[in-house]
């Protein structure tokens, strides 16, 4: 466990205009802190619940780029992260520290392969190329879920902190069961995931800690009391249901 505890300093936030105050999860934040205890952490929620506004503010807090890659990539498209990561703290362990870390945002991924293209053409001072550590595959020339697959196969080495925010996005039901397989692997190799998801197969990692976004704020829950997992399973066992009724 790299961190322990995520605290937020609601106080200097709410001196501030910034939409982050009006989230319930800041708002009844109890003790202005997030405990963690297991290597494995996730954030479900509906949409527009916070968890993703939190995961980019924890990655930044840990030194990553916005916008994803590890703590060498310093590119910018478009500065749209809140400013959140201001008045948040990470809490680690004494002398403890990860040797390798990552930001996953599936939604600005194309940008990371970009990034990556345009400093394998610039000079180097390797005799290796950064796409080697991914495969090297182009990650413009696989699928989106092969190359968020190949990411994480061939990327994360291990004692590592690992932020993914909704990695499902482009991964089918396998391919999610195959990541819980690398992230299984990964565990015992020292890392540790923080992890935002819609996906009730993600959730199912044995022994993982799970907070849920609601109106009412955040709580931890168990995998079969999450909405995602309970909605999935009224579904898959009455699809017509939801078709005809809703």
């Amino acid at each position: 466990m790299f961190v322990k505890d995520i605290r937020i300093d609601t106080e200097g936030l709410a001196e501030t205009d910034s939409y982050v105050n009006d989230l319930p999860f800041i708002r009844f934040l109890e003790g202005d802190c997030i405990h963690l205890t297991s290597p494995v952490t996730f954030f479900v929620g509906e949409n527009g619940s916070g968890k993703s506004t939190l995961i980019e503010a924890i990655a930044v807090s840990a030194g990553l780029n916005p916008e994803g890659g590890s703590k060498n990539f310093r590119f910018s498209t478009r500065s749209s992260h809140s400013d959140l990561h201001r008045f948040l703290r990470l809490s680690r362990p004494a002398g403890k520290k990860w040797s390798d870390s990552y930001f996953l945002r599936a939604e600005s991924f194309f940008n990371v392969a970009t990034n990556i293209e345009e400093l394998d053409k610039g000079p180097t001072y390797n005799d290796w190329d950064i796409i080697d550590t991914y495969g090297g595959k182009s990650l413009h020339e696989q699928s989106h879920g092969e190359s968020f697959f190949a990411l994480m196969k061939n990327r994360f080495r291990g004692n590592g902190l690992y932020i993914l925010d909704e990695p499902e996005a482009a991964l089918s039901p396998a391919r999610q069961i195959a990541m819980l397989h690398i992230m299984r692997d990964l565990v015992k190799e020292g890392s540790q995931f923080i992890i935002s998801t819609h996906s009730p197969i993600l959730t199912a990692y044995p022994g993982a800690q799970i907070y849920e976004f609601r109106e009412t704020g955040l709580s931890e829950t168990a995998w079969e009391r999450t909405d995602n997992y309970i909605l999935m399973k009224r579904f898959l066992s009455s699809p017509e249901f939801f078709l005809d009724e809703h």
